[in-house]
């Protein structure tokens, strides 16, 4: 009980200190800011700058400061005794939506293997939830079920069944499995479709579910593989140099009211059943509804209800895919944004912690940080047409001119600070990893610090792209239009460029538009604004050259190096499937099914 109470406090400073830092930052810049506007005569339009700024550099510091506290102390696992026996029936399910079968299912394959090798198979089953509405797909996922079942021999522990309506969608999926089949376990483990998980891991998640009765839900962190893209495999890169350590602050900043992602976690299904049944808001979409992002408030739920939510950062062995270009990922984004902005509807519901509606406030904040940046840089753009006009003789009788005080000093160090809140926290993270050797595991401190130095580069490039895509994303939820749950092309990847600018050409005119305003409005500014809008006039180019293949000597992982057990047994299984010979095809002998 006293080493609770010391971890809640412990959690409780943290919290405090990242709050009051980050808070302190954006006081710091709206005064700086101010400061540089007084210096030719404070206006309306100077404060609406300042204030946007503190908004902005807010979040900056506030995403800052989880590197900053995840560099503090290492992951460690939480001491349980790993010799007892596992006395806990566990299901992994498996959420699908018009998903290729033939990867989907080798996914399962490799798992069931992965398992079967711990010698804690029989403890497993495995359920494949379908909401596919597609009457060809669909059948394509019964024939490669028959086939998965015939390829793993012995008692069938794998089970696949299709909803004939898809009400709710992934939550709703899981809700009615477990209304109609979870009494049957303790725990179950949730994947998405591009999950893959060791086997050795799912154990070592049970056996920490069984070590605390107060555990409702544990949270792994995936690491992206599988990119092939210069845009995924930058992804892949950040995931998994940049995000432990992130993960690693966020962990020590939730503690007990930790995050929910939907998937590459573990549930405990009594808590889940009691908890976590979700309300269809009033309305229509975007704001009415079924919950869009569901995972985030399950993770309340549980709090709520006096269930412990953990991330347990130091867990390895989780994987999923993430996608290849800049438009599938902004398409992705887009069904966040209308979850995210949903949650305001859910920020005074009765009895949740304090903790959990912040949660909600971060998500928010998270895609409004872009129109807030939007909204500074068209009110830079308008400050000299709304500023008073600077009287060169103020007074009647002073015969020399009277100029503004240089504030050059201060608009450094405002630049400085905003810049060093971006990339501080990856070279941080760089040079943490090669004083402790972790930089050997992706090539070496040379390949590590190139694939780092690129990676800022390129998200720098691409920021303003991605910035107008949340801001559309933004406006068309606020103007009610429903973004619904669209399906994963997994398999999309290379772009055209004509492709490229079907997608991006509104983006490209608007960086045309804000450059030729910067040259007409405020020359001055035209140099500050090109790292903003040439990227924006590039959009199609850059979204074409960012899909393509990349290098393999850049964004190295450790996978890429050393490939994890469970991803050579997805291969063997997807290189064997894919030979096509009549036993592995089941498009082969589909008409005898």
């Amino acid at each position: 009980m006293q080493d609770a109470r010391r971890a809640c406090r412990d959690v409780t400073a943290i919290r405090i200190l990242a709050l009051a830092a980050s808070v302190t930052a954006g006081a710091l810049a709206f005064v700086f800011f101010l400061r540089i506007g007084i210096a030719d005569g404070l206006d309306l339009i100077d404060v609406l700058r300042s204030l946007l700024l503190l908004v902005a550099t807010f979040w900056l510091s506030w995403g800052a400061m989880q590197a900053f506290i995840g560099l503090s102390t290492p992951a460690l696992a939480p001491q349980i005794d790993r010799s007892a026996p596992l006395a806990a029936r566990i299901v992994v399910l498996v959420p699908i939506y018009e998903e290729d079968p033939l990867t989907t299912f080798a996914r399962i394959a490799a798992m069931d293997m992965s398992l079967a090798a711990t010698g804690h198979g029989a403890c497993f089953d495995m359920a494949i939830l379908s909401d596919t509405s597609d009457a060809v797909v669909a059948a394509r996922e019964r024939l490669w079920y028959l086939h998965l079942l015939r390829a793993r021999h012995g008692p069938s522990r794998i089970f696949y069944r299709r909803r004939a309506s898809n009400r709710g969608k992934k939550a709703g999926n899981i809700a009615d499995f477990i209304r109609s089949s979870g009494a049957a376990y303790d725990y179950a483990i949730i994947l998405d479709a591009d999950s893959l998980i060791e086997g050795d891991t799912m154990v070592e998640m049970a056996r920490r579910m069984q070590a605390d009765p107060d555990l409702g839900l544990l949270q792994t962190l995936p690491r992206i593989i599988g990119a092939r893209s210069r845009f995924g495999r930058a992804m892949q890169f950040s995931a998994a140099f940049n995000a432990p350590v992130f993960a690693r602050g966020l962990a020590m900043m939730q503690g007990r009211s930790g995050p929910f992602w939907g998937h590459n976690a573990i549930i405990r299904i009594r808590a889940f059943a009691q908890s976590c049944g979700l309300p269809e808001l009033a309305g229509k979409p975007p704001f009415g509804g079924h919950i869009l992002s569901h995972d985030y408030v399950e993770a309340a739920l549980l709090a709520r209800a006096g269930w412990i939510v953990r991330l347990d950062d130091d867990l390895c062995g989780s994987y999923e895919e993430a996608p290849e270009n800049i438009v599938d990922h902004a398409k992705r984004d887009r069904r966040w944004c209308q979850g995210n902005l949903q949650h305001a509807r859910l920020l005074f519901a009765p009895g949740l912690r304090g903790w959990n509606r912040f949660v909600f406030v971060q998500g928010i904040l998270a895609y409004l940080a872009s129109v807030v940046w939007l909204a500074f840089l068209l009110a830079s753009l308008a400050a000299p047409v709304f500023g008073p006009p600077v009287a060169a003789f103020p007074t009647q009788y002073w015969p020399l001119p009277v100029t503004p005080p240089d504030q050059t000093v201060l608009a450094l160090a405002l630049v400085s600070g905003i810049f060093g809140l971006l990339i501080l926290p990856k070279l941080l993270i760089l040079a943490d990893a090669l004083r402790r050797g972790r930089a050997r595991a992706f090539g070496g401190g040379w390949p590590a610090t190139a694939s780092t130095l690129s990676d800022v580069l390129l998200s720098s490039v691409i920021a303003p792209i991605l910035m107008m895509y949340q801001a559309r994303s933004v406006f068309q939820v606020l103007a009610g239009r429903d973004g619904g749950w669209p399906a994963h092309d997994r398999s999309a990847g290379y772009l055209r460029l004509a492709q490229a600018f079907a997608a991006s050409h509104w983006i490209m005119a608007c960086g045309v538009i804000g450059l030729a305003l910067a040259l007409v409005l405020s020359p001055g500014l035209l140099v500050w604004f090109l790292p903003v809008t040439l990227p924006m006039v590039f959009a199609p180019v850059i979204i074409a050259w960012t899909s393509r293949p990349a290098m393999t000597r850049l964004f190295r992982i450790p996978q890429d190096l050393t490939p994890a057990p469970v991803m050579l047994l997805q291969a063997a299984v997807l290189a064997r499937w894919r030979a096509g010979d009549a036993e592995d095809a089941p498009e082969l002998w589909a008409d005898r099914v």
